[in-house]
């Protein structure tokens, strides 16, 4: 599991940032490395999952998200799914962001 935090951070977040961006390398290294085997090797990251409060959350909190929601864990355990089906096995070498494409979305204060 990787993070959304590998492409966009907060003061302070270097060593998460750094690791988070480490799996990604990591995850296409090891699936040119293992391809020979036959093993794929993907990785998913995750943008904001409410795994908590999601009926607490604000107007702004969703509208951030140009799915127009917070994500659920549900949303992560799909694309594992999607991975791990032996119908998907051309998929290898990948990051698959499951963000509601919030990484996309320029953001700024006002």
């Amino acid at each position: 599991m990787a993070s959304t935090r590998a492409f966009m951070s907060e003061p302070n977040s270097e060593g998460y940032a750094a690791s988070k961006g480490g799996i990604i390398a990591l995850t296409h290294a090891m699936a040119i490395s293992l391809g020979q085997l036959g093993i794929r090797v993907n990785s998913i990251t995750p943008g904001r999952i409410e795994t908590k409060d999601y009926e607490n959350l604000s107007f702004s909190d969703h509208a951030q998200h140009p799915a127009n929601r917070v994500g659920k864990p549900v949303d992560i355990a799909k694309a594992c799914f999607y991975l791990t089906d032996f119908e998907n096995d051309f998929v290898t070498g990948q990051n698959i962001v499951v963000d509601g494409g919030m990484t996309k979305k320029m953001m700024y204060e006002e």
